[in-house]
């Protein structure tokens, strides 16, 4: 029989019962810079790459201390064109997928080229210029 592995230790029930006077409130627009715009990486670190096969699902990363060796991995996953893939430095995240994967209907690869795969990539965060 195995055993069930336990849970991390945390602070809920404290947070729990503190009473909300303790919590500063945020706004929406507040809270969205501080938490997506807000990333740091460490400055030995040029770049980390997330890739995810499309077909397994299954999520390899990847972390670089220069960009071109960084880029060497973006230019195989694009002419692979299997697995979709987001690239974090410390000045952008860029969010990439093949066009050939395109699913219509789906919000977040809605494209004006649905259908029309020229060998590129698509960037949901890019202004559609060539890679």
């Amino acid at each position: 029989m195995s055993k069930k592995k336990k849970d991390f230790p945390n602070n809920f029930e404290a947070y729990r019962a503190a009473p909300h006077q303790f919590f500063e409130s945020i706004d929406f627009e507040e809270f969205m810079d501080w938490k997506m715009m807000g990333w740091e990486i460490p400055s030995s670190v040029a770049a980390i790459v997330r890739e995810q096969d499309l077909n397994t699902g299954e999520v390899k990363e990847y972390i670089y201390n220069t960009l071109s060796g960084a880029n060497k991995r973006c230019k195989r996953i694009m002419k692979e064109s299997k697995s979709e893939f987001l690239i974090c430095t410390h000045d952008d995240i860029a969010h990439m997928f093949p066009t050939t994967k395109l699913k219509e209907g789906d919000s977040i690869y809605d494209h004006p080229d649905i259908g029309q795969y020229d060998g590129r990539f698509s960037d949901d965060g890019y202004d559609g210029s060539e890679y």
